[in-house]
């Protein structure tokens, strides 16, 4: 019969979601990024070296069975948050703050160790594939020979649960069409059975039915238990799967907000910037605001929106503003309450 729990009672019933509810809320996130900060060092002219910040103060989480949606406009540093993850980052790159996993520090080492396997990357290009290499051979990667048997046999039961037909295992990548191409992409995040699994702009260009299976594959992997994250620009598709949104702009997080904030005409919402992108969609106000992104080798002494905030005071103007919780969720602003 197996250990089956009874529950008698409509108030027994109460208790046990409660503690339920409880243990999910205090779960240890199984991705912790704690200030992380990013720059490169370049050289300018007369061999004077430089240093270009790319990210700054940068924080979030990523939790069992959760899809966390990482959104912002380009060269707001998401994809680089991806690589700094997996430890991918060029040798001119210098990374400080701390990204933990499972509990532990995600060191150099440990990133090679678990790349790949407890932890996988669903890049945003075919050109991630190597061009000369079959498809199959790609989606099991290096596997030990006593094993292969095992993992073509696996490759083939994904391969046809994403309706890719046997033919494709002898294919080169060129020879896939677009949506051929996405699912073998997610094929090897979900050949690997990663804890983690982190999807880079996978969206952009796709039908509307292209789309839609493509999001409905990062809602299984969360169903079954992985911790996703979704890095895209497009907001809309995020709202559809993702648990929380973290608002990426100049380089950090300016909020960390609920899905369930943007309901109601964002009045939820904390930040200016996360309602202005809210206010921006043509299903909304398809309102813009006016200025620009800072550039990436620019000095703020402030809030990095002070010059486009409608809601600024001049205490915005000196001092970075500290991510805080506030209703529920993370933000970073001062005005905030």
């Amino acid at each position: 019969m197996g250990n089956k729990v009874k529950i008698n009672t409509k108030k027994e019933l109460i208790t046990k979601l409660t503690t339920y509810a409880g243990e999910k809320k205090n779960a240890e996130a199984l991705l912790k990024v704690e200030d992380l900060s990013l720059s490169f060092t370049q050289y300018a002219s007369g061999l004077r070296q430089t240093e270009l910040k790319v990210i700054s103060n940068l924080s979030l989480q990523a939790y069992k069975g959760e899809i966390l949606a990482v959104v912002g406009s380009s060269g707001s540093g998401k994809s680089l948050l991806a690589h700094a993850i997996l430890g991918i980052l060029p040798s001119n790159a210098k990374l400080d703050g701390k990204i933990k996993y499972n509990g532990k520090e995600l060191t150099q080492e440990r990133k090679e160790e678990l790349r790949g396997k407890e932890i996988a990357l669903i890049p945003q290009a075919i050109t991630y594939l190597d061009p000369l290499m079959k498809i199959s051979d790609q989606v099991m990667g290096c596997v030990e020979k006593k094993d292969e048997g095992l993992m073509k046999k696996l490759q083939r039961e994904i391969f046809q649960r994403y309706d890719l037909k046997p033919e494709v295992e002898r294919m080169l990548p060129h020879e896939l069409s677009g949506g051929m191409a996405r699912r073998v992409l997610v094929s090897t995040a979900v050949i690997s059975s990663s804890k983690l699994v982190i999807a880079d702009e996978p969206t952009p260009g796709l039908d509307e039915k292209t789309l839609n299976e493509t999001l409905s594959y990062f809602k299984g992997m969360a169903d079954k238990g992985c911790a996703v994250i979704l890095i895209t620009h497009d907001i809309e598709a995020a709202l559809k799967i993702s648990h929380k949104i973290a608002v990426f702009y100049a380089g950090t997080v300016l909020e960390v907000a609920n899905v369930e904030d943007f309901k109601n005409n964002g009045e939820n919402l904390r930040h200016p910037y996360t309602r202005a992108l809210w206010n921006a969609l043509p299903q909304n106000k398809f309102q813009a605001i006016k200025g620009h992104q800072p550039i990436q080798d620019e000095v703020i002494d402030g809030c990095i929106f002070y010059e486009r905030c409608s809601k600024k005071k001049a205490l915005c103007s000196h001092g970075i503003p500290q991510l805080k919780k506030v209703n529920g969720g993370m933000v970073r602003c001062n005005n905030a309450s």
